[in-house]
């Protein structure tokens, strides 16, 4: 497992994979969305928890169509359903690759963004705890629909389709947490809710992922 995680890093690293597409895409919607709403200060501070947990989100969907169609194309997924690793760990270590590749580098970037939408101080620390616990759920949910749309062509738009329903929870109870710490009021409910659904993922997640790949590869 440890030399697949190592692989799918070099990878991303080496070949386009997303390492450093989501970071310039976060970077982007945010600097752009000053020149769309104006400069007002007090606009900027009330939508910034949105605004950046939408961009994370979306910076994250870029590279889901790669998280399994490189080995699908290459032959390398039908040997890794042969080989003595079981697909449940095959989708939860494709998943770990991706949020290390993408969703850990957004969530180190964010603070830093954060003064770009003037977020409010007392938020800060709301928005990396929300993205450290969200991100990785955005990750499994999107190892599942590459692995129900591997070896269509063209499926990036279908996986748009079929993934983005499915993080709207992450996104509500993550902008929340921020948006409560930004008012200076208690944001445990919606972190522990957001934890939930973390853990949830985690848990079923890599069986419904290994038996899409299991239907796929037949």
């Amino acid at each position: 497992m440890i030399a697949l995680l190592k692989r799918d890093l070099r990878l991303a690293v080496r070949a386009g994979g997303g390492f450093g597409l989501g970071l310039a895409f976060f970077l982007i919607v945010v600097v752009l969305v000053p020149f769309g709403v104006g400069p007002e200060q007090s606009v900027l501070t009330r939508i910034a928890p949105g605004i950046l947990w939408v961009a994370a989100l979306l910076a994250a969907l870029l590279s889901l169509d790669r998280i399994f169609a490189l080995d699908f194309e290459d032959g390398s997924l039908s040997l890794l359903a042969t080989s003595p690793l079981p697909l449940e760990g095959v989708g939860l270590i494709k998943a770990l690759a991706h949020w290390i590749t993408t969703g850990l580098p957004l969530t180190l970037v964010a603070p830093l963004l954060g003064f770009l939408l003037h977020l409010a101080p007392s938020a800060y620390a709301y928005l990396l705890a929300s993205l450290f616990i969200g991100t990785p759920a955005l990750s499994m949910i999107g190892s599942f629909g590459a692995a129900l749309t591997v070896g269509l062509r063209r499926g990036g738009l279908l996986l748009s389709l079929l993934v983005l329903p499915l993080y709207v929870p992450t996104l509500i109870f993550g902008a929340e947490a921020v948006r409560r710490g930004s008012d200076g009021l208690d944001a445990t409910a919606p972190l522990m809710i957001l934890g939930g659904i973390t853990f949830g993922t985690l848990a079923l997640l890599p069986f419904a992922t290994a038996a899409v790949l299991r239907i796929n590869l037949r």
